[in-house]
């Protein structure tokens, strides 16, 4: 068996807007994550991550490119081996006042994926679902009440536990903390890891808060425009960042000591974020780089492995 669980080959994921234009959302990205280890996905909002999410887990059918999951291509499956796969991957959504259906209990909530799959029933069906919700951090009483009853973590922690129903392999967590409070934050990635830890599981981990993300994973893959700007893990990705654009983004996050906020260099980028309707030519950073040279807009850097498990799609390497 593969030491990775899911391999993301030249993915693509277009949108028709009318009048012959596409917008290339997600435009040929590749990475790939291995069994119990973490991958955050960054990027500003509109790069692309989310979709990237939603297209790997077939929410949305790709343009082109593959998607091997334990080294089959998801975009062949079919029938029985589809249900499958729809088994062993789950997805956490960013919103957690919008992805619970507002007129089903938390149980029905929680159970209907094991009634679909069917996985238990009656009394061990009811089992379960009590469990489910004692792992993520609630208990028993809250089974039979509706969604508006809880907080925004609450709910959170409910989206996980109907994720984690099914016993899955590998969960896409889309933005799971941006609609929650900071104090609530922490507690919800801490949970993450308690059940990583405990179940074995892979996180494909998307947000924006580049703090947050070096906390939980273990590699990390920038985004911009719908191209992958760098690779590597989040030590490295920190202490040595090899893209311009990932150095812009690491500039921005604040350190709490004021001494050395005060005397470091923020990078201040320029412009606006190209639409991904009409995107540069070459690379779709080099309007606002400010290492751009002239072979940035003749063509699309190729992603380069710069030093030992270290990619980037740069011309300055």
């Amino acid at each position: 068996m593969s030491e990775h669980i899911l391999e993301v080959k030249n993915l693509k994921k277009h949108f028709d807007v009318g009048g012959g234009r596409l917008l290339k959302a997600v435009d040929g990205i590749n990475f790939a994550i291995k069994r119990g280890e973490t991958f955050g996905l960054v990027g500003e909002s509109g790069c692309g991550k989310s979709t990237a999410g939603r297209t790997i887990i077939r929410l949305y059918e790709a343009t082109s490119g593959e998607v091997l999951f334990n080294g089959e291509n998801i975009y062949k499956l079919k029938g029985d081996s589809l249900k499958k796969f729809n088994r062993s991957m789950q997805m956490v959504f960013q919103d957690p006042y919008a992805s619970l259906n507002p007129r089903m209990t938390i149980e029905n909530i929680i159970g209907e994926g094991i009634d679909i799959h069917g996985l238990a029933s009656g009394k061990e069906r009811r089992e379960r679902i009590y469990k489910l919700l004692r792992d993520v951090g609630l208990n028993e009483e809250h089974a039979g009440r509706f969604p508006h009853e809880f907080s925004g973590g609450q709910r959170q922690r409910i989206g996980i536990a109907r994720a984690l129903a099914i016993e899955p392999q590998f969960i896409i967590a889309d933005e799971p903390i941006s609609a929650l409070d900071v104090s609530v934050q922490a507690q919800v990635v801490n949970l993450f890891k308690k059940l990583q830890r405990e179940r074995g599981l892979t996180y494909l981990f998307i947000a924006h808060d580049l703090a947050m993300v070096k906390h939980i994973s273990d590699r990390i893959g920038v985004m911009y425009l719908g191209k992958m700007m760098e690779v590597t893990t989040s030590e490295m990705l920190y202490a040595k960042p090899l893209h311009p654009y990932t150095e812009s983004l690491l500039s921005a996050i604040p350190i709490p000591d004021p001494e050395v906020e005060r005397q470091r260099e923020r990078i201040i980028l320029e412009g606006e974020v190209p639409s991904p309707l009409n995107p540069p030519s070459g690379c779709p950073f080099r309007t606002r780089c400010p290492k751009a040279m002239k072979q940035c807009a003749e063509s699309m850097p190729e992603m380069k492995e710069v030093e030992p498990g270290h990619f980037t799609a740069c011309h300055l390497y």
